[in-house]
């Protein structure tokens, strides 16, 4: 009612849009039942549909409850309701509701039954429409798509033609609108005028095509809908019903990424009981007979149909950007749809053509001609945009009875509906977008006789009546070469004679058909003809049509059609014309310009000259590194020094013309023209070598054809090998002309590369042409990669991975996205077996896909993970790593094999699952392909990789057949099998089936695809069954890809260095290194140091408080459950953080391999630290045990030596200030005490190890005069440090002259006379022998009880022949035997190492055990009791005095044990050296030795590397003590008294208070005391005996606090040396923390493992590993029989083709690529080749040259002349390169 003055004006009883029904607020509830019963009765219930509730209100008053109540009532419908004042002045509460009334009223779709009524509604709904845009502007763009445009004057059509379901019996609204005078007499002025009802139909046009934009959910588009919103991986695509009607555009474009041309046609749920969506049967309400001859319908005219097919993919076209509608266009064009031409624009009247849309498509076909009596095909390849084709363009002129679509398919393929007609499903009348859009689709002829047509020919079908489409229709069919119109009669007068007769008299060739007649063709005049449709076939008439056809194609004067004319029609809006494209195209021209005229073949030479010769000869050196000869090292170096060269003329070739246009266009321009810059030069540089390529690819398939036919009958002549000859000329000018986008992307790669390794100083370019854009590369390649580019990974040209290029380029891409997690899928397979195609399909990705060589190398793309579904995934993003085909014809007779399995092993070893695509079911061509395949899984297997696989069997016949398919996978199975035998002969490993090399389910495993065309090319469309296999097959790597743990970008990225390097050898599984899993390792050991350096020192405390406890005779037991109850607690926080660590750091799924080694490693270690210290306290149990006769008589002696003192100070009171006479006395009366308190009692002798050893060496055999002579010599103690053993040993006698003849012998005696009898392999086993019974001898002494238990020359006749018998099993099957000299300077040499640890620990026992020893000891502490007493001192004073002497020798040992724990804890962390892991500890200790220069240090160092470590720890920590950080220590000191007397303190006070609280005596006092401090103090024996007069405690409480001053300040002036004189001392404790790892070294070069986990071999299986492996001149190796010192690094050995003697003894020869077959020592050591040696050993080489000569008695001549590179490394680069190492290591 609003707006209408006069209520009587208003037509009643005509059809209604809407009714508002208005209740008060308050009586809603009640009015509302009542109202709608009213309008029931009134109207009819179908009335309800069309009802806005609407509750008014009071001003200020709220109305919350009314909603709620109102939805009580069965039937309200929310949506329909809204609240608004009674007074209805605010605007826009008005606004709303006519909103919603908008909406209401489309979606009720209402239909009037008399025209009149609808018009006045209609105009009442403009007149609204218009008030709403005028109060909001920007509601039109909320509503509506840019550019959704319909026709101008068409409306809604209620019939469609050919291509929207009927072109007769229905007249469209255009047809009404022309009837009722919308047009002038076409005759006359063509120019459309409009009247009023023409702005009503395009008004209602706009309403019902923003209700379609909501039926298909997107009327929200106000943002494009762009590419990277489908290149996502989401939900499965639903399929049959599953869809509803908002999810219909996307289910359409994802299904048309998928190549499933049933797209156009998705059949829907029923979600919407106001929606059709299937033919439903309308029942009468009379059964009456008369009824049956009614024509009458009661059908619900409310009820909506379906949207039609063509208006969701013409609503998707328009809600797209231009990049999204080329990728559709494209997509419809390989389904073999039409494509839209020309699209009218119903708001600007507009026609646009999308020429944009077409540029990615490329047509091929082949053109069959006669040539000297043989029929020869020519195949035309080229981009349909640039095609000069026919063109045949069909219209209509009104209604037709027949569909011109319809006939239209059955000219180009008759098995396909290339345009929609009314009979396609899904069709139905009300279509809304189609009208006035005109398609275009080619016929591409496959070079066959049956082919309709002989060239590409292009059909044009405008849509709707001509008549109503002027523009479209004149524009088309000037461009035509034959125009086909189709008419209902053929009459005079008729609205269409006039269109008819211009097309009659114009020039150029016309078809008319004419539906009611049943005439055959006839020529009526040249180029014009007719033909009658009625009652013929539509058979007869598409053979009639084809033949007229083809006759005026063959005519010599036909003009043809190129799409890109269309660009210069007036009136004609293109695409391309808008102002960013443009811009994107002018910089992309710029840069082809440049191309234009160069020979194709030559354009990659001129223009990419970084990537051409110059990177292949550097991929060709680089490689050569991995397979040096002869002399290994100068040859390396000069490959080195040639790698250097070429990209020093790399970064001189960097600044040519092309990449300068290039990437100053990619740096400068915005995001979107970027994205047209690239996208054109994509489509310009494809076009160039189109027509090249062509004539190429025909020339290569005649070659094949010919090679192939030769090859059947078995011809072995010399024209067989020509005609090979011939194909790999062709396959070169083949790659040569080759060019597109990623080789100028390679060319970059190649620039950053040079200009990386080059460093900047040494650039040789001059500075004006100095091209510094190269660093923001990688972040220029990584934008294209996030945003949906293919990154070439692999050159597939050069076979080469650009590490440095690759690993930057994903450093940008981390720095963007983060360190996302991410799913990698690779992809093998034969060449052209749609590989590409596959992986495209299923994610709408753009690998290439053309003729030819598709994908070259291999490339990654990222995809997204949706939202989605992301929660059901352990990443972020797949990664898929498309590859060039196994088996390429181009690389036939080029190492095939290799690349092959280079190939293979690199992208199986990159995915985390694997598509293994095998095209056909032929056996033979499968094997090949497997074998490959198998070996590399074989290769993941042994170094530890675990990726899946799935096996996609394309174009199988028939996968229908259940049967088939299992007797395809038997066959399959039994392949893989014996696959996986020959494999594992090849690999030397054990397998016997492919399931012992991998998890594979061949029932799940192995997927069946349909062939990809449904039909033959070029005119199939893409079979649909292939489209669900790849549905099927996304599905299967989705519920796969739930079950793997992700990896992150950045351990992708060392994948890739680790497969690549590793693969650079021959020996892929010796030479792999996961340096990944190594740096993880590493951080592990850092927390497993942290770890056991909790327990230790927790244990150290421990030990502490127990072994005082002991001495202070509180405890004569230690129980093992008892140490680890006191470490329960440390214990237990140790397990939360391991728990944590695994859990929650970043690499977890890397660490959880290693959780349950490490955890019972903890364990295992808790358990040794507990075993340790009850050993050292029991031992100190038995010596209490062992001392007690001497401790009980301590008391006595005590208590005698105090009366003693009391009696004599009372004789010598009136001398007490005589100090010398009171000396003199006291020094007689002392001696005769101890003469009296030691009788009976012998003291301890001390030791005599010279003596003692002797004896031993003659028990053992040896005689005297040898033992004597070795010890007067001395030898013996530099016998570690010998550089050559040789007189030491002699040959045995029987290996001397067993079976040689007289040169023999005598060649053997020249060797020993001027060479020695040792090579260098048996020199090092005897280093390594001195070394270890080094260790061990010392080992075992150490755990001799000498301290606690006093000497035994036992211990060292037990220790002296473990020694003979080591040496004796050491000379076993040697070719020489050890003289007796060596034995016994071996002998003295580590008994000579052990002296003092003996003499030492000796001592102890004595000062403990030896009652002489302890009463001198004693005698200056009771010479000061002795003067108190003479000076008159109470007992009082005395036994306070006697208390702060046995306290202050008790708080300096408590303070240096307390200290030295906390001084090692303190340097673990803050020491750089000790804070980390062992490799750690192994980098600084050989920087130290670096700066300081000392040759005598690092020979000791590589003779016996852990003496070293043990000789750095102490000098770092002496360094600490007393250098920079000597205040910290003393910090600490200070800290440790200061507890210790607050301690002291405390138990004064409190021991004070209770003897005065209890009137307790002396005794009582001395044990609550003792008791109070026995945990952290010795305070040994305190005698009460002559102190028992003590009463006033208070005094004795203040006598004893006056000595703590005293103390205190002592202890504050303590030099922290005195540390080092107690117990516990920080260097041995932090010893005993870093030395207890691994110690083993190389067996070539001696440097040592960097392990921190000790026995990591056995128990982790983890090998032996060090990055500072040493030049071999280090240790002395030199070749046989001559003086040549060899510099040699045994990391460039195990890259070269050299071999080796294992142990310089045997005569077998070993590669040193295979060296893990040369023994146990060589076995568990890991040792990859690494092209860059080690600058810290080169320079030491280079330093001590002379020194290295003098030692070893060699020089560097000869083989040996060390390379001039290597003496240009200084000390500071030798130092820096330690860090280089340890970081990538």
């Amino acid at each position: 009612m609003l707006g209408l003055e006069n209520l009587e004006e208003f037509p009643v009883n005509q059809g209604n849009h809407a009714f508002l029904l208005l209740l008060p607020y308050g009586l809603h509830n009640s009015h509302y039942s009542s109202r709608v019963q009213q309008l029931e009765r009134a109207f009819g219930k179908r009335s309800l549909l069309n009802v806005m509730t609407v509750v008014t209100h009071g001003p200020g008053e709220k109305c919350e409850s009314a909603l709620a109540d109102l939805k009580a009532h069965s039937g309200f419908n929310e949506k329909r309701f809204h609240t608004c004042t009674r007074c209805m002045t605010d605007a826009n509460d008005i606004i709303d509701l006519l909103e919603k009334i908008d909406v209401m009223v489309s979606e009720n779709n209402c239909c009037s039954e008399r025209e009149e009524q609808r018009e006045h509604l209609d105009c009442k709904c403009d007149k609204e429409i218009r008030i709403r845009h005028e109060e909001r502007e920007n509601l039109t763009e909320n509503l509506k798509c840019e550019s959704l445009n319909g026709p101008g004057v068409a409306g809604h059509s209620q019939q469609n033609d050919g291509s929207a379901g009927g072109e007769g019996g229905h007249k469209t609204v255009s047809a009404e609108t022309e009837e009722k005078g919308a047009f002038k007499d076409v005759s006359g002025n063509k120019d459309k005028t409009f009247n009023i009802s023409d702005e009503r139909n395009s008004q209602r046009f706009q309403a019902e095509s923003e209700t379609l934009l909501r039926r298909l959910n997107l009327q929200h588009k106000q943002q494009k809908m762009s590419s990277a919103d489908f290149l996502k991986l989401g939900p499965p695509v639903k399929q049959g019903h599953d869809t509803s009607e908002k999810d219909l555009a996307h289910t359409f474009i994802q299904r048309l990424m998928m190549l499933d041309y049933r797209a156009r046609h998705i059949q829907v749920k029923q979600d919407n009981p106001g929606v059709s969506y299937s033919q439903s049967v309308p029942v009468s309400d009379s059964e009456d007979f008369d009824d049956l001859f009614s024509d009458s319908v009661d059908s619900d005219n409310s009820i909506q149909s379906h949207v039609h097919p063509m208006d969701v993919q013409m609503a998707v076209f328009h809600c797209s950007d231009n990049f999204l509608k080329q990728n559709i266009i494209t997509k419809l064009s390989q389904c073999q749809y039409a494509l839209p031409l020309l699209v009218p624009d119903s708001v600007t009247m507009d026609t646009e053509c999308p020429l944009w849309t077409f540029r990615q498509i490329t047509k091929t076909w082949k053109i069959a001609k006669i040539k000297d009596n043989s029929n020869v095909v020519n195949m035309k390849t080229m981009p349909i945009c640039k095609a000069e084709t026919p063109m045949v363009f069909f219209f209509r002129l009104g209604s037709l009875p027949v569909s011109k679509s319809q006939l239209m398919n059955t000219l180009i393929n008759d098995r396909h509906s290339t345009f929609f007609h009314r009979n396609c499903p899904g069709s139905t009348k009300s279509r809304l977008l189609m009208d006035g859009v005109a398609e275009i689709a080619w016929y591409c002829p496959a070079g066959k006789p049956n082919d309709s047509f002989t060239d590409c020919t292009a059909f044009c079908n405008l849509h709707g009546d001509a008549l109503s489409f002027e523009k479209q229709h004149k524009i088309l069919t000037e461009k035509s070469s034959v125009t086909v119109v189709l008419v209902p009669t053929l009459e005079k007068g008729q609205k269409s004679t006039t269109v008819i007769q211009d097309l009659y008299e114009s020039p150029k060739p016309l078809i008319i058909l004419i539906a009611d007649n049943d005439c055959g063709a006839l020529q009526v005049k040249k180029r014009k003809y007719k033909m009658g449709l009625k009652d013929r076939s539509q058979s007869d008439v598409s053979e009639g049509l084809k033949g007229i056809i083809r006759k005026i194609l063959h005519e010599p004067d036909n003009t043809s059609f190129q799409l890109e004319s269309l660009a210069k029609v007036p009136g004609v809006r293109v695409d391309e014309d808008d102002e960013v494209c443009q811009k994107g195209k002018s910089a992309a021209l710029k840069t082809v310009n440049m191309l234009q005229g160069v020979d194709i073949s030559k354009i990659k030479v001129t223009f990419l000259p970084c990537q051409g010769d110059l990177w292949h000869e550097w991929c060709r050196i680089n490689k050569e590194l991995y397979n040096l000869k002869g002399n290994i090292e100068k040859e390396k170096s000069q490959k080195q020094q040639q790698l250097m060269q070429i990209r020093q003329t790399q970064c001189k070739a960097s600044c040519n013309v092309l990449m300068k246009s290039f990437t100053e266009s990619l740096l400068s321009l915005p995001s979107k023209q970027k994205e047209y810059f690239l996208k054109w030069n994509q489509i310009l540089t494809d076009a160039l070598s189109t027509d090249d390529l062509s004539l190429i690819l025909q020339s290569y398939d005649e070659k094949w054809t010919e090679l192939l036919t030769l090859k059947k009958k078995h011809d072995k002549s010399d024209l067989l090998t020509s005609k090979q000859t011939e194909l790999e000329e062709i396959s070169k000018k083949l790659q040569s002309a080759t060019f597109g986008l990623e080789h100028i992307f390679r060319e970059m790669g190649q620039i950053y590369e040079a200009h990386r390794e080059i460093p900047a100083e040494s650039r040789a370019v001059k500075p004006k042409h100095t091209n510094t854009e190269w660093v923001k590369y990688p972040e220029l390649a990584a934008d294209l990669m996030i945003s949906g580019y293919p990154v070439e990974l692999m050159d597939g040209d050069a076979g080469h991975v650009p590490l440095t290029w690759i690993s930057s380029l994903l450093d940008e891409v981390i720095k963007k996205l983060g360190d996302q997690r991410v799913f990698v899928l690779s992809v093998l397979g034969v060449q052209s077996s749609g590989k590409s195609t596959m992986l495209n399909a299923m994610f709408g990705l753009q690998f290439a896909v053309s003729s030819g060589r598709c994908t070259k190398g291999a490339f990654m793309q990222l995809v997204k993970v949706s939202e989605e579904i992301k929660k059901d995934f352990q990443f972020d993003y797949f990664l898929v790593v498309d590859t060039e085909g196994l088996r390429a014809l181009e690389l036939a007779g080029n190492s095939t094999r290799h690349h092959d399995n280079e190939l293979a092993t690199f992208v199986v070893g990159l995915g985390n699952m694997t598509l293994i695509n095998i095209f056909g079911e032929n056996p033979a061509e499968m094997q090949d392909v497997l074998q490959i395949v198998v070996q590399a899984f074989m290769r993941m297997k042994k170094v530890k990789l675990s990726p899946s696989c799935v096996f996609v069997h394309q174009n199988v016949t028939d996968i229908a057949a259940a049967e088939n398919n299992m007797d395809g996978k038997r066959r399959l199975q039994e392949k893989l099998d014996q696959m996986a035998q020959l494999a594992a002969k090849e690999e030397s490993c054990d397998a016997e089936c492919f399931g012992d090399i991998i998890s594979f389910d061949v029932q799940t495993d192995v997927k069946y695809f349909a062939q990809l065309w449904e039909g033959s090319p070029p005119m199939a469309p893409p079979n649909p069954g292939y489209s669900e296999s790849i549905q099927e097959l996304k599905n299967i790597i989705l519920s796969k890809a739930k079950q793997f743990a992700s990896v992150k970008l950045s351990h992708f990225k060392s994948k890739i260095h680790n497969l690549w390097n590793a693969l650079m050898n021959e020996h892929f599984v010796f030479s792999f290194k996961n340096t990944l899993e190594i740096a993880v390792y590493r951080k592990l050991e850092v927390e497993y140091g942290n770890w056991t350096w909790a327990l230790r020192s927790n244990m150290l405390t421990i030990e502490n408080q127990l072994h005082t406890r002991i001495e202070n005779e509180e405890l004569d037991k230690v129980e093992r459950s008892d140490i680890f109850k006191e470490m329960s607690k440390t214990s237990e926080k140790i397990k939360k953080d391991m728990s944590k660590y695994f859990e929650d750091d970043k690499d977890n799924e890397i660490l959880v391999q290693w959780r349950g080694q490490f955890e019972n490693k903890i364990k295992e270690f808790q358990e040794e630290l507990v075993r340790g210290v009850e050993r050292k306290l029991d031992e100190v149990i038995q010596q209490k045990k062992a001392c007690k006769k001497l401790d009980d008589k301590k008391t006595d002696f005590e208590d005698k030596l105090l009366q003693k003192n009391e009696e004599l100070a009372h004789q010598l009171k009136d001398k007490a200030k005589d100090e010398e006479k009171l000396q003199k006395q006291f020094d007689g009366v002392w001696s005769d005490l101890v003469r009296e308190l030691t009788t009976n009692m012998q003291p301890i002798k001390d030791i005599n190890l010279e003596d003692d050893l002797a004896n031993i060496l003659h028990i053992l055999g040896f005689e005297w005069g040898l033992i004597i002579d070795s010890k007067k010599s001395s030898k013996y103690k530099t016998i570690s440090q010998v550089s050559d053993y040789t007189e030491y040993v002699v040959l045995r006698k029987h290996q001397n002259t067993r079976g040689q003849g007289f040169a023999s012998q005598m060649y053997e005696k020249l060797k020993c006379q001027f060479k020695g009898l040792l090579e260098h392999g048996d020199q090092g086993l005897i280093i390594s022998l001195i070394t270890s019974v080094e260790n061990q001898s010392l080992h075992e002494i150490k755990k001799k009880p000498v301290a606690t238990r006093g000497y035994s020359s036992a211990y060292l006749q037990e220790v002296a022949q473990n020694v003979q018998r080591t040496v004796t099993e050491f000379e076993q099957n040697k070719k020489y035997a050890f003289k007796k000299e060596f034995t016994v300077d071996l002998l003295l040499y580590v008994f000579d190492r052990a002296a003092t640890w003996l003499s030492e620990s000796h001592k102890i026992f004595t000062v403990k055990n030896d009652a002489h020893t302890y009463l001198e000891s004693k005698k200056p502490q009771y010479y000061n009791i002795f003067r108190s007493f003479c000076k008159g001192n109470s007992s009082a004073v005395v036994f306070g005095e006697m208390i702060c002497e046995k306290l202050k020798v008790s708080i300096v040992e408590a303070v240096c044990n307390k200290t030295a724990i906390d001084l090692a804890g303190e340097m673990k962390c803050s020491c750089p050296a000790f804070s980390e892991n062992r490799l750690n500890l192994e980098k600084h200790l050989l920087k130290s030795l670096a700066e300081k220069e000392d040759f005598d240090a690092f020979i000791t160092y590589i003779r016996n590397p852990k003496k070293q470590v043990e000789a750095f720890i102490k000098a770092r920590v002496n360094t600490y003590m007393s250098g920079e950080s000597k205040n910290a220590a003393v910090d600490i000191l200070r800290k440790n008294v200061d507890d210790i007397n607050k301690l002291v303190s405390q138990a004064l006070f409190d021991a004070t208070n209770q003897v005065t609280t209890q009137n307790g005596d002396i005794y009582m006092w001395v044990k609550e005391f003792s008791r109070f401090l026995k945990d952290k103090l010795t305070l040994g024996t305190i005698s009460c005996q002559n102190f028992g007069d003590i009463n006033n405690f208070d005094f004795l409480k203040e006598e004893i606090e006056k000595g703590l001053i005293s103390i205190k300040e002592e202890m504050n002036r303590l030099s922290l040396d005195k540390i080092k004189e107690f117990r516990l001392r920080p260097d041995q404790i932090l010893i005993d923390q870093l030395c207890d790892c691994c110690w083993e070294t190389c067996p070539f070069c001696r440097a040592v493992c960097t392990n921190t986990v000790k026995d990591h071999v056995i128990k982790d299986k983890i090998d032996h590993s060090c990055p500072f492996h040493r030049s071999s001149a280090v240790n002395g190796v030199h070749y046989r029989n001559t003086t040549e010192i060899s510099i040699n690094f045994c990391t460039t050995e195990v890259a070269s083709d050299r071999s080796f003697y294992p142990d310089g003894v045997s005569e077998e020869l070993f590669l040193y690529k295979e060296y893990r077959k040369a023994g146990p020592r060589f076995a568990n050591w890991s040792i990859t080749p690494d092209e860059y040696t080690s600058k810290y050993w080169i320079w030491f080489v280079c330093k001590f040259k002379k020194r290295l000569e003098e030692h070893y008695g060699l020089s560097f001549t000869g083989r040996g002349e060390i390379p001039p590179k290597w003496t240009e490394f200084t000390k500071e680069e030798a130092i820096q390169s330690l860090d280089e190492m340890y970081r990538t290591r």
